[in-house]
């Protein structure tokens, strides 16, 4: 399992929240959750595989208590796991409000993580 910020553009935090994705052109749909998140785009599982650059209507709903967000996006990845895809979406024309929004809540993530990982006891 992923467990923090690694070598990608925008710092990814594991934010579990409902995401629902319309594949453009077709009435696709897919219902799943976020494995983690960035300001820039999402991991999520996917019980079938989207071609790369795939575009997709996408609506994320943070558990924030705010309105979802709502923004066109674009496959970028897709891997095979077990009977799954992890598949990584990059946001395209997402709204600058959402960005920071999103920003905000990863960067709360990122340090709540880190304290529960320093007040762990050492074996």
């Amino acid at each position: 399992m992923w467990q923090g910020i690694d070598r990608r553009r925008f710092p990814r935090a594991n934010y579990p929240c409902r995401i629902v994705l319309l594949k453009k052109g077709t009435t696709e749909q897919f219902c799943t959750h976020t494995e983690n998140i960035g300001a820039g785009g999402i991991c999520v599982v996917l019980e079938k595989q989207l071609d790369k650059f795939c575009l997709v209507e996408l609506v994320l709903y943070l558990q924030d208590g705010y309105p979802p967000v709502e923004c066109d996006a674009r496959v970028v990845w897709s891997v095979k796991r077990q009977e799954e895809f992890d598949t990584g979406i990059e946001f395209l024309n997402i709204r600058d409000k959402d960005v920071l929004r999103l920003e905000r809540i990863i960067q709360a993530c990122l340090k709540s993580q880190e304290k529960s990982s320093r007040n762990k006891p050492t074996p």
